[in-house]
């Protein structure tokens, strides 16, 4: 019998994919790249050739410390990578200076994550000027033998220009600043036309009801009005009305194709980018006091729990009765909670006679209502993150002259009650309808990222106030009650910061899911189609509620999910770029400050130092290198411990630093430590 013998497999093991994602870089050269299997942190020595926003495969380094590297704690309990190689590339234009070094001309990319400068030939663009800020086109992609090379496309300017600055970060991000031709044409024969909705039985006349807007002193569009009047029994008839500007931007209409394309408007610190032309934004769909304008309203009926019923969506017209700031709201509310009426109606000083008196009486009512629906949506384990906006005030030249901390208070939450309430009321309907809608969802923090912040908070002492293991689950009023202990504290802002860190993003999709920061089982954007297209669709859809499909829907449903995606892109976009602005300004205005002291929050440490937050929210970094002991990082508890002193430096402890350099263009700042009669705190 024949002795069989073992024969080797000729089929081949099919290798492991690598994990593969998109790289997002930070300032310090270092980044992060989410995949499939988890969040890989990226050691700047292992990006290879990739830029921010690449599509990469990595695989994972064997026993790496991210303890010695110089990243952010972000990077803790991410396991560490390196770049194999770039799938795709996200950037076919690089924005930067213009530097001429003959016979090339070098374009430094003006974005601090881009490491790698752009070669071109001088020859091809002999008219570009030393300085001159370019877009420049990539031909080369920079290799390990090979630098990046491309070709001027496009002089946008020359350094130290007006509005460069922000120019730059405009062109970086993309953004659109023109519209199209058709678009301004159609924009241009958009005509006043509410009078005529008078005579339009689907419009209801609401122009005798005493309707007026509240936004910021700076606002140019008014797209959203409010109302209020006693129901009986205690409860309230709070209406939100909002412009109609799907009246004048119909379905597939060139002005409706480039709001689509932009999604949303973008504010950057010293300019608007609106979604739509400012024929429509300011004027033909801005809420104006005086002016007859078409509207879509909802009104609902609050009682003292909060509780909303009776809730009714229609298109209307509309007559504001005036134009409040938030300032005068909160001033005229003030004064009625101090008992002074009198003071009340005074401080709405832009109003006459009994107006005035009627509007601050409203007021009152639309606190009151705010109160109950925001104590209700607690109850349902809704959460409040408190945080400071850092607005920059500049002058005509762009140039920084102070800053405006802008910060929750009554007035700007009896606005934000009522809207959410409008968003939700509007869900609810098309949902319980069977109508398709781009609703906005926000999913529940991951328990590991939770878990996190359990160390952080132990060195707080937050575990003898709140359950912290309650808090490690993901649990909402867990977490209402960690921020409620947070509030006036002197690390409430950092908490609540850590808070919002570990918080998926809220997205838009076109099916209903909760939103897990309101709380709230069915929630869409309705109140500003101005400036956000996801809001300009679920008008289109409301009205499919109300008077029936048209030969368009189809064609709105079939593109849903898709504007639902490019919506939720768009408008992260817009928040970088808008974030970005305002830093920049920011930081300018920390240069003129170098030499001085200031107190600050340690906000974030890493291995070689901490950051320090000042309170006009701009940071800086302090560096504990060189000094006459080593710190040890505990990653976890987020500390730094003095290895003879014993000397700790955590979250949240207060400063005082000198500041020593500033780059306002990378927004960065470098501070130092000002000794005082004990270094840190002892353990």
């Amino acid at each position: 019998m024949a002795r069989s013998r073992s024969r080797k497999s000729n089929t081949r093991r099919t290798p492991r994919a690598h994990p593969r994602g998109v790289l997002e870089l930070c300032g310090g050269g270092f980044g992060f790249v989410q995949t499939a299997e988890g969040e890989f942190f990226i050691p700047a020595s292992k990006v290879a050739d990739a830029f921010d926003g690449d599509m990469v495969e990595v695989t994972r380094l064997p026993g790496a410390s991210q303890r010695s590297s110089r990243s952010a704690i972000a990077s803790n309990n991410r396991p560490a990578a390196r770049v194999v190689r770039v799938l795709s590339r996200a950037h076919e234009c690089i924005v930067g200076r213009y530097e001429v070094a003959e016979p090339f001309g070098i374009v430094v990319p003006e974005d601090p994550r881009i490491k790698h400068d752009v070669f071109t030939l001088r020859s091809d663009a002999p008219h570009v000027r030393n300085g001159d800020i370019v877009r420049v086109r990539m031909t080369v992609y920079p290799a390990r033998r090979e630098p990046a090379q491309g070709v001027v496309e496009e002089v946008l300017g020359h350094e130290g220009d007006v509005g460069i600055d922000v120019s730059l970060i405009v062109a970086r991000h993309k953004l659109e600043t023109h519209f199209g031709s058709a678009a301004l044409q159609q924009a241009g024969e958009v005509r006043e036309d509410a009078e005529d909705a008078l005579s339009d039985s689907r419009y209801v006349d609401l122009s005798k009801r005493r309707i007026f807007t509240i936004d910021p002193d700076d606002a140019k569009d008014f797209d959203d009005a409010l109302s209020i009047e006693p129901f009986g029994d205690g409860r309230l008839l709070l209406g939100v009305h909002i412009a109609d500007v799907s009246h004048y931007v119909p379905w597939g209409s060139p002005l409706d194709i480039e709001a689509r394309r932009r999604a949303t408007s973008v504010y950057l610190v010293d300019r608007v980018i609106p979604m739509l032309p400012e024929q429509l934004s300011n004027d033909v769909c801005s809420l104006r006091p005086g002016r007859l304008r078409r509207a879509m309203t909802v009104d609902m009926v609050v009682d003292p729990l909060g509780n909303v019923s009776h809730v009714k969506a229609y298109p209307s017209v509309i007559r504001s009765a005036a134009r409040l700031t938030y300032g005068q709201a909160q001033s005229a509310l003030s004064a009625y909670l101090r008992g002074d009426l009198e003071g009340a109606a005074d401080a709405l000083e832009c109003l006459r006679g009994s107006l005035a008196s009627d509007v601050a009486s409203d007021i009152v009512l639309l606190h009151e209502a705010a109160e109950a629906l925001h104590e209700n949506r607690v109850k349902r384990g809704g959460i409040d993150f408190e945080s400071v906006e850092a607005k920059v005030a500049l002058d005509e030249g762009g140039r920084p002259l102070g800053v405006d901390l802008r910060v929750k208070n009554d007035a700007t939450s009896l606005v934000e009650e009522a809207m959410i309430a409008a968003n939700e009321a509007v869900a609810r309907l098309l949902r319980d309808r069977g109508v398709a809608c781009i609703y906005r969802t926000h999913e529940q923090p991951a328990p590991a990222d939770m878990a996190e912040l359990k160390p952080v908070l132990q060195e707080f002492g937050y575990e003898k106030h709140v359950s912290l293991s309650a808090l490690a689950s993901g649990n909402p009023r867990a977490i209402q009650r960690v921020l409620s202990y947070a509030k006036g504290r002197r690390e409430e802002y950092l908490v609540s910061m850590l808070m919002i860190r570990t918080m998926k993003r809220a997205a838009y999709q076109d099916c209903c899911a909760p939103h897990f920061g309101l709380a709230s089982n069915a929630y869409a954007h309705f109140t500003s189609p101005i400036r956000r297209y996801p809001d300009l669709m679920v008008h289109r859809m409301v009205k499919v509620a109300l008077f029936g499909r048209t030969q368009e829907t189809s064609a709105v449903e079939s593109a849903m999910a898709a504007i639902a995606d490019h919506a939720s892109v768009a408008e992260r976009t817009a928040e970088v770029a808008a974030r970005e602005s305002q830093e920049l300004k920011l930081y300018e205005l920390l240069e003129t400050r170098i030499g001085e002291e200031a107190q600050g929050l340690i906000s974030g440490v890493m291995s070689s130092g901490f950051f320090v937050r000042l309170d006009d929210t701009s940071e800086g970094f302090v560096s504990l290198r060189g000094r006459d002991e080593y710190y040890v990082l505990n990653a976890a508890r987020r500390t730094l411990t003095g290895s003879d002193s014993g000397s700790v430096y955590r979250l949240g402890m207060r400063v005082r630093i000198r500041i020593a350099a500033v780059s306002p263009y990378e927004r960065r700042a470098d501070f130092i430590l000002l000794e005082s009669k004990r270094r840190g705190v002892r353990r």
